[in-house]
């Protein structure tokens, strides 16, 4: 597999909803993950415009954390489980808050700032859209 096609799918991988992609051609094992798809985009020149759709929108409040994707929303890791976060609760950037369900794949939803949570704006097992508003960080 040519530099080129390698480029052309890590761009094609990262324009989708997947959270992994894995190849294997020949002796090639190829594996994109989702978190660091951000970091290859920067790499291959991305439009400024396209990165300020990804910023979280300031609120007077805090900080809204939205939906990266279309899917199911999970407060927990399983139903018999504690809410990953909840309103007054301290978050560091990193930390798990929730879990967007998509095509069968659990995707983690991490704070993107450090904070308390001042607002959960969706209820267990809602389905959410992509730029949905999920919390507000202050």
């Amino acid at each position: 597999m040519e530099l080129k096609e390698i480029t052309d799918l890590i761009t094609a991988v990262s324009k989708s909803s997947l959270s992994e992609f894995s190849l294997e051609e020949g002796n090639l094992k190829l594996t994109l993950k989702a978190k660091n798809l951000s970091i290859l985009e920067n790499d291959f020149n991305t439009d400024t415009e396209k990165k300020s759709e990804l910023k979280p929108k300031q609120e007077k409040n805090g900080i809204t954390i939205t939906s990266p994707l279309v899917g199911t929303f999970y407060d927990s890791p399983s139903p018999s489980a504690e809410p990953f976060v909840k309103v007054g609760d301290k978050v560091e950037k990193g930390q798990t808050i929730a879990i967007i369900e998509a095509m069968k794949l659990m995707n983690e939803i991490e704070a993107e700032y450090d904070g308390i949570v001042t607002d959960v704006l969706v209820e267990n097992e809602a389905v959410v859209e992509y730029g949905q508003p999920l919390f507000v960080i202050s």
